[in-house]
C-alpha cells in the first residue's frame, strides 16, 4: 500500500520541475538554472525508483509464497504478466497524450503535457492500491511469522552463496542491462530515424508499436504455459534470448522510413522474448527458494527477490547513467532538437494568436512580438547549425541543408508583417510551419550510429546471458522432488505442533 502510494506522488514529481520567474530569480544565469533541474530530476527519480522497490519487493516475494507446484508458480506469474501487460497498453500513448494542445498547452511542448498526463495516472494508481491492500491475503503467514528473525546481512550472505540463484540472476541481470541501455534510442529512432524529426507521427508510432507490445504480451502467456513444461524452465528461457536476439538482428530490415509500420515485426519478436524471460525469471526464483528452504528450513523469499529485483534497479540504474552517453557517443544534436522544438513553440502561438484574430476575438498577445520572438530563435538555430556545420565536416553536406532551409524560414518571417492580409499572414506562417519537422532531422553519420548501437549492443550482452543460464543446475527433476520432500516435513510439524 505504502508503496502504490509513494510510486505514483513521485511519478507526479518528477515530471513537475520547477520553473518560472521566481525559480529563474534562484538561478539567474543559464547554467545554474540547468544544474538546478539536473539535481532535481535526479534526486526525483532516486526517489521514484526507491518507492517501486518498496512496493515490489513483498509483491514478488508475496508471488512465491502464493503455490510450492513448479509450473503452477509458472502459472500465477504468468497471470502478473497478463494483467500487466493490460495495464502496459495504455503507457505507450502517454507520449501521445503529452502531445496534446489539452495537456501541453498552446506553447509547449510533450515535457509540459507529461506534468498533467503524471497527475492522471497517479489518479488511477493510488485508488487501485488501497484495492490490492484490502483485497490480497497471505497464504502461509502464520507458519512462517514463527520462524526465527534472522539478522539482514546474515540472510544477504547466505543468499549470494546460492549459486543456482547467482547465476539466474547474472543472466537476467546481464540481457536486461543491455536493452536498458539502449531502450532510449528505441524511442528517438521510430522519431529520427523512420519519421524523419516529425515527433507527432513518431508518437503515433510508438503508442501503436506499444500497444502491439502488450497485446503480444498479453497472448504470448499462453503458448508460455504450453512450452515450458514440455521442455523445461531452462530452455525456454535460452529459446526467449533466442527470440530476442533474432529481433534484433529483423531490425536491420524491418527500420524501414519507406515502411515505417514494419517496426511491429520485430517488437513482436521482442515482446514474446521478454514475457517468456521475465515471467520465467521470477518462476525461477521461487524454485530456489524451495531449495533453500529444503536445506535450511526457513522461508527467504523476501531475501532472494530482493537481490535479484535489486540487480534488476542496478541494471536500469546504470543504464540511466549509460543511455545518456550512448546518444552523446551517436554524436545526436539535442540543441538542435531544442531549438527547433523551441522555434515550432513560436510559431503554434503565432497560429493560436492568428486564429483569434480571424474569429474576431480580443488578442491575448502582441503579434509583433510573437514574430521578433519566433526570428530570434531561428536566428539562434542558425548559428548552432552554422557551428555544428564547422565542428563536423563528415555531415557538412547535411548541415547546409539544414542551413538552407532555416534561412528559407528566416525569410518568411522577415517579411510578414501584422498589417499584411490575415490569408497572406496565414501563408506565410503555414511555409514556415512545414519546414520545422525538416529541421529536426539528423545527420546520416548519426542515424547509423544510431543504429549499430541500439541493435548490437543487446546481441552482444546476450552472449553472457546464455553462458550463464546454461550452467543453471536446478532441474525439474529436481524442482519436484523438493517439493514433495517440504510437504512431508511441513505435514511431520503440523503433527508435532498439534501433537
Amino acid at each position: 500500500l505504502v508503496g502504490g502510494i509513494l510510486v505514483a506522488a513521485f511519478f507526479v514529481l518528477m515530471w513537475w520541475v520547477p520553473k518560472g520567474d521566481l525559480i529563474r530569480s534562484y538561478f539567474p544565469t543559464d547554467a545554474g538554472f540547468q544544474a538546478f533541474q539536473l539535481v532535481y530530476i535526479l534526486v526525483s527519480l532516486l526517489l521514484f525508483f526507491t518507492a517501486c522497490t518498496i512496493f515490489e519487493i513483498p509483491h514478488g516475494a508475496l508471488g512465491m509464497e502464493m503455490t510450492s507446484d513448479y509450473h503452477e508458480r509458472t502459472r500465477l506469474f504468468s497471470a502478473k504478466s497478463f494483467v500487466g501487460n493490460l495495464f502496459a497498453m495504455s503507457t505507450p500513448w502517454l507520449f501521445a497524450l503529452a502531445n496534446m494542445e489539452v495537456f501541453r498547452g498552446v506553447g509547449g511542448n510533450e515535457a509540459d503535457g507529461m506534468r498533467y498526463v503524471s497527475i492522471l495516472v497517479a489518479a488511477i494508481l493510488i485508488p487501485l492500491s488501497f484495492w490490492w491492500f484490502f483485497s490480497l491475503r497471505e497464504p502461509g503467514f502464520k507458519r512462517v511469522v514463527k520462524q526465527e528473525k534472522t539478522p539482514f546481512w546474515k540472510d544477504m550472505k547466505h543468499v549470494a552463496q546460492n549459486r543456482n540463484f547467482i547465476l539466474l540472476t547474472l543472466t537476467i541481470f546481464t540481457l536486461a542491462m543491455g536493452f536498458n541501455f539502449v531502450n532510449l534510442l528505441g524511442s528517438y529512432i521510430p522519431i529520427f530515424y523512420v519519421f524523419g524529426g516529425d515527433k507527432v507521427a513518431g508518437a503515433y508510432l510508438l503508442g501503436i508499436n506499444g500497444t502491439v507490445w502488450a497485446i503480444t504480451g498479453l497472448l504470448a502467456v499462453f503458448p508460455l504455459n504450453i512450452i515450458s513444461p514440455k521442455i523445461g524452465k531452462r530452455n525456454t528461457l535460452v529459446v526467449a534470448i533466442s527470440l530476442m536476439v533474432l529481433a534484433q538482428f529483423s531490425k536491420i530490415v524491418f527500420y524501414n522510413p519507406n515502411h515505417p509500420y514494419l517496426i511491429v515485426i520485430p517488437t513482436i519478436l521482442l515482446s514474446v522474448g521478454m514475457l517468456f524471460f521475465f515471467t520465467l525469471g521470477a518462476s525461477m526464483v521461487g524454485d530456489i527458494c524451495d531449495e533453500d528452504d529444503l536445506k535450511t528450513g526457513h522461508r527467504t523469499e523476501g531475501s532472494f527477490y530482493s537481490i535479484f529485483w535489486w540487480f534488476i534497479k542496478l541494471g536500469t540504474a546504470l543504464a540511466s547513467f549509460v543511455a545518456g552517453s550512448l546518444i552523446v557517443l551517436t554524436l545526436f544534436d539535442q540543441t538542435q532538437v531544442t531549438r527547433v522544438d523551441a522555434l515550432e513553440g513560436s510559431i503554434r502561438e503565432i497560429h493560436a494568436e492568428l486564429q483569434a484574430w480571424k474569429e474576431g476575438k480580443p488578442a491575448t498577445a502582441n503579434m509583433e512580438d510573437l514574430l521578433n520572438k519566433a526570428r530570434n530563435r531561428a536566428s539562434e538555430l542558425r548559428v548552432h547549425l552554422e557551428a555544428r556545420a564547422e565542428k563536423n565536416p563528415k555531415s557538412q553536406e547535411h548541415y547546409l541543408t539544414l542551413l538552407e532551409n532555416v534561412k528559407i524560414a528566416e525569410d518568411y518571417l522577415t517579411n510578414l508583417d501584422s498589417s499584411l492580409d490575415p490569408e497572406v499572414f496565414e501563408r506565410g506562417i503555414r511555409a514556415v510551419d512545414a519546414l520545422i519537422v525538416p529541421l529536426k532531422l539528423q545527420s546520416p553519420l548519426t542515424l547509423l550510429r544510431m543504429r549499430i548501437v541500439e541493435i548490437g549492443l543487446p546481441i552482444f550482452l546476450s552472449i553472457f546471458s546464455i553462458f550463464f543460464i546454461m550452467k543453471y543446475a536446478l532441474t525439474e527433476e529436481r524442482s519436484h522432488e523438493i517439493k514433495e520432500l517440504i510437504t512431508i516435513r511441513n505435514r511431520a510439524r503440523d503433527l508435532e505442533e498439534e501433537g
